[in-house]
């Protein structure tokens, strides 16, 4: 099937707007392969001292004939999506010794949990967090002692982070490691009715905590399809994870193989091996337009627009706004996973899961077939799903139909004609919208705005009862340059319930909703922010405001709104205590959201 004319015309948009960091990145990453095996130019002393506790591997590590696997790790045992990962640096080095080669720890990264800090003071650290988990993956690989790296990550900012990292040391082979999804608790609809519920008072925090509990109840990744989920599926459909690795449930024996083989191949693609497969090579702006295409087909999480344009520019890919919602317009919406649907990510894999779904996207043309991966040349090898023969891991060809058409369809039959993503633009700036469970009367709202500066201060209006008529709620100074853009869900339940209470209602905020936004509308990611004097500080109560997702339109309807002065708010709340003051420096240099709000490149 020939490439979808707007994926090529998109992906040669971002190669020609990229040539020159493309160019100036690779002549980097060509220079530091041509140097060699890195450690070969380490001193006898620098060796012994990075190879006095390896014990039975110190031997091979002497010699330096066999690879040195570098393990970056996020575990810690507060994310359930990153306990798995405590017992997996032993599974490696013996995966590792099986192979013929040895690993290594290298290095632990921070892992913040959106969950724990949801509509609490911690979310503020979130976002940069990510370029935390860069410079401590640096930090960790600058030893130099490595052939490959595995990274160990699965959650929102992490997998981002890593990926900045893995790009900076892009002579470096990369294979990631997920520890893949919880077994499915409460349905998601039944956890949604009690968090709806106790935000009207009709139950009480008891019920809540139970339903909490029962949702989130085990290792692995929270089961609805958020941010973490949808990393998981851009590792997948980039080429950095092997066929099929993303949603086998923890501690499980295929769980356990997918591990070893990622190991296994780890160190046979090193400079060592005849198989050399630096990722500079394999994230390219085919990688990211596949990143994208994916992140369409399955409505993920609209964190990913900040993410992506930042991991790609850490490999000198240049994305912008118009490239995600020229690609949304292209692909079809293919799975219905919460809050898009009732299904968790264990129901999507069961009925097809990600070998389905690339196999329909190359089918149709929408994928680029011949990006590099760490399994090999091309995407074809991730039509196929790994299976446990007699304890030997083997890969087969997925299903060629979907095995439940609630939840998972072809590309032919889809839920919806487009990815559900938009970018809106007008006198307000720039932002995106994702309407992908947003139902067509509610995609445009014209309405007074509402203006608050933190989202406390919507909750209590809420508790007081002051909505009563058709409102656009707008947020404004939650950029990352105000206050490090904090996720706003927890209004999610309170904006639901005002929605079914038959209002209009949206949201508008240079802030981000996060990977579970749903059914209300929410303009996010606008760009210029506030705090850097953006349209959003001229707004006043009152004004009339059209968000229309369907025309790509933010528009503000007040004749005077160009000539009156910014609001100058008070930000020192958000300057100090629980860690922000180690921030500052953080939010006096971060790039605009519109730009993937970086810090590392």
């Amino acid at each position: 099937m020939p490439l979808n004319p707007v994926i090529a015309r998109v992906t040669d948009r971002i190669r020609r707007r990229s040539q020159a960091t493309r160019a100036a990145y690779l002549d980097r990453m060509r220079r530091a392969v041509a140097d060699g095996p890195v450690r070969a130019h380490l001193t006898c002393g620098n060796q012994a001292h990075a190879y006095a506790a390896t014990g039975p591997d110190k031997d091979a590590l002497a010699q330096g004939r066999a690879p040195n696997i570098g393990i970056v790790t996020a575990y810690n045992d507060m994310l359930s999506a990153h306990q798995p990962f405590e017992t997996y640096p032993e599974l490696i080095r013996q995966a590792a010794r099986r192979a013929g080669a040895t690993a290594q720890v290298a290095g632990g990264v921070p892992a913040m949990c959106d969950g724990v800090t949801q509509g609490q003071p911690g979310m503020e650290l979130s976002l940069f967090s990510r370029d935390v988990i860069a410079l401590a993956a640096g930090v960790a690989l600058s030893h130099n002692c490595y052939d490959a790296a595995l990274y160990l990550g699965v959650c929102d900012k992490i997998v981002p982070g890593l990926i900045i990292a893995a790009a900076t040391f892009g002579h470096v082979p990369a294979v990631f490691v997920p520890a893949g999804p919880m077994p499915s608790g409460i349905p998601n609809d039944e956890k949604a009715r009690v968090r709806n519920a106790h935000a009207e008072g009709r139950a009480t925090r008891a019920e809540l905590m139970a339903a909490e509990m029962a949702s989130y109840h085990g290792p692995g990744t929270c089961t609805f399809y958020g941010t973490a989920n949808t990393n998981q599926m851009l590792m997948e459909v980039m080429g950095l994870h092997l066929p099929g690795a993303s949603f086998v449930n923890p501690g499980t024996p295929l769980r356990a193989a997918l591990t070893e083989a990622a190991v296994t191949r780890a160190a046979a693609i090193t400079a060592l091996g005849n198989d050399f497969r630096p990722v500079a090579e394999i994230l390219d702006e085919r990688a990211f337009v596949n990143g994208i295409v994916g992140l369409m087909a399955t409505g993920g999480s609209t964190n990913l627009v900040l993410h992506l344009p930042a991991m790609a520019r850490a490999a000198g890919v240049i994305l912008d706004l118009q490239d995600f919602d020229e690609i949304s317009g292209a692909v079809p919406l293919m799975a219905r996973v919460y809050p898009n649907g009732l299904a968790d990510v264990n129901h999507f894999h069961a009925a097809g899961g990600l070998a389905f779904l690339i196999g329909q996207l190359l089918d149709a043309g929408l994928l680029h077939p011949d990006a590099r991966t760490v399994a090999g040349d091309g995407l074809a090898a991730y039509r196929q799903e790994p299976r446990l023969d007699d304890g030997r891991l083997t890969w087969t060809e997925g299903p060629a139909a979907t095995l439940n058409d609630r939840i998972l369809r072809p590309a032919a039959d889809p839920f919806a004609p487009t990815g559900g993503l938009r970018r809106l633009a007008g006198n307000l700036g720039t932002g995106v919208i994702k309407v992908s469970s947003v139902a067509p009367d509610r995609q445009v709202i014209e309405a007074p705005v509402r203006l608050f500066h933190d989202q406390e201060a919507v909750k209590r209006a809420f508790k007081a009862g002051e909505f009563t008529s058709d409102t656009i709620v707008v947020v404004r100074f939650q950029g990352p340059r105000a206050n490090g853009m904090p996720e706003l869900h927890s209004l999610t339940p309170l904006l639901s319930v005002l929605q079914d209470r038959g209002l209009r209602v949206a949201l508008v905020t240079d802030g981000r909703m996060s990977g579970a936004s749903g059914k209300v509308p929410a303009a996010i990611h606008v760009s210029p922010e506030a705090a850097m004097g953006g349209p959003l500080a001229r707004l006043r109560d009152g004004d009339r405001l059209r968000l229309d997702a369907v025309a790509g339109t933010l528009q503000v309807l007040e004749p005077d709104f160009a000539d009156r002065p910014a609001v100058i708010p008070d930000l020192s709340a958000s300057q100090h205590g629980i860690g922000r003051e180690l921030f500052a420096a953080f939010r006096a240099h971060v790039g605009p959201a519109a730009e993937g709000a970086s810090l590392v490149v």
